[in-house]
């Protein structure tokens, strides 16, 4: 437990919010320094409105969308400028005690699909290693008599409470809004660290789409063992039509609806297609419409049909090619020498690229998240293989009568759990999670 030392100094910090004293603390053996930032006259005040905030560099300076911290930060001081009085306790525990390089590194695993706790055990720390003593003695030298916590977590109303701080009650500290850089975040902080927020009354936005649930989402969920997240999406019209006829190109899509399939591209690590779009479309895979990446493109080819003219070569750097050992092995070094990765694996049963394999190497690429958006074949492989993740449809409303999105009966009948869907200009587009 830190040994606090009365205030080394303070100073009047005049902000747009208002007017504040900011007043240094040091602690030790710990070495650290804190501080308060004070509004009006909080000495033997009662009720006083109150945040205990551990330093969160990412979030109160750069605004880092992965976390809360800076939005509560600041809707803290907004609070007590509006209130007159109140203090801001600023805890310089970075990383929820971990420290600024152990934190970077649990983004680094966040990323690769664990949650903040699961990161944080894996670097041998416990999920939450803050200590609130300095807050309660920086509370007593500035004569707080009672306060009003703004805090959405419970174990820091118990601990400031075990050190005697008298807190007659809560205030609230709502996000602005869900994204897809914090949803998981968010949610792990209701299901394991027992914070107390609604997350299913706040609005979900990606940026572009204000105010609005965001299929985005749902490329932050858990990683599978030893493979991508596949998340499954494409256009069909209200008969499941996603082509006029076998082989030649459909526009489907609204303006709108496009936009948000370059969003999900953007946000994914790879996009996957079959050879038969290669033929049919000639695409380019790319996210042009948005900011962002493209993501890295991944043909199934079983007999490299691939044409030497394609779009596609043009990233011929990025372009993975998967095939068999039964494809010929002069088309393989054309298009090696244009500088495309081709990859043979063992055929399956129906003499196709294996799936399941073809997975397992893209995660060894660290390529953690893949789109996968057709053709047929590829559409009905992955759901009767049940490699399906995530699913988002674009649904023109129109009848075309033309060749079906899945290419064949499923032995198991897959669900959308928890399905959503929302209207993007002319289209309606559903998503989910697949059970």
């Amino acid at each position: 437990m830190p040994n606090l030392e009365r205030t080394l100094t303070h100073a009047r910090i005049p902000t747009n919010m208002g007017e504040f004293q900011l007043y240094l603390y040091h602690a030790s053996p710990d070495n650290k320094e804190h501080l308060a930032i004070v509004a009006g006259d909080v000495a033997e005040g009662e009720d006083v409105l109150v945040r205990v905030h551990s330093e969160c560099f990412t979030g109160d300076v750069l605004g880092s969308r992965r976390c809360d911290c800076g939005e509560q930060l600041e809707l803290a001081l907004q609070k007590i400028a509006e209130a007159g009085a109140g203090v801001v306790i600023y805890l310089r525990q970075e990383g929820r005690g971990i420290g600024l390089r152990d934190k970077l590194r649990a983004y680094n695993l966040q990323d690769e699909g664990y949650d903040t706790v699961e990161a944080n055990l894996m670097l041998g720390h416990a999920d939450d290693e803050r200590e609130y003593s300095a807050a309660a003695e920086m509370l007593n030298q500035l004569r707080v008599g009672s306060i009003q916590l703004m805090t959405n977590n419970p174990a820091k109303i118990e601990s400031l409470q075990t050190l005697g701080i008298t807190i007659n009650g809560r205030v609230p500290l709502h996000p602005r809004q869900i994204t897809a850089d914090n949803a998981y975040y968010l949610k792990t902080k209701v299901e394991r660290m027992r914070h107390l927020l609604q997350l299913q009354e706040l609005p979900y936005t990606n940026g572009h789409h204000d105010q609005a649930e965001n299929p985005l989402i749902l490329l932050k969920r858990p990683l599978p063992a030893n493979r991508p997240l596949v998340t499954l999406s494409y256009a069909q019209t209200l008969d499941g039509s996603i082509a006029a006829e076998r082989g030649q190109p459909l526009a489907i899509s609204s303006p709108e609806s496009m936009q948000l399939t370059h969003e999900i591209r953007a946000a994914s690590a790879a996009i996957l297609v079959g050879i038969e779009t290669v033929l049919a479309d000639n695409p380019s895979l790319t996210a042009r419409l948005v900011e962002g990446a493209n993501p890295r493109p991944v043909i199934l080819d079983s007999q490299l049909r691939f044409p030497l003219t394609a779009k596609l070569l043009e990233r011929a750097a990025e372009l993975l090619i998967f095939t068999t050992e039964e494809a010929p092995l002069e088309k393989q070094q054309a298009l090696e020498a244009k500088g495309a990765t081709v990859v043979r694996l063992p055929a399956d049963a129906n003499g196709r690229v294996p799936l399941r394999p073809m997975l397992t190497h893209l995660r060894a690429l660290k390529l953690h998240t893949l789109m996968v958006e057709g053709g047929a074949q590829i559409i009905y492989a992955f759901l009767n293989e049940q490699l399906v993740d995530n699913m988002i449809v674009t649904v023109s409303l129109q009848f075309v009568g033309g060749h079906a999105a899945v290419g064949g009966r499923l032995h198991d009948i897959p669900r959308i759990k928890e399905s959503h869907q929302k209207r993007f200009g002319e289209d309606v587009v559903i998503w989910g999670v697949i059970q």
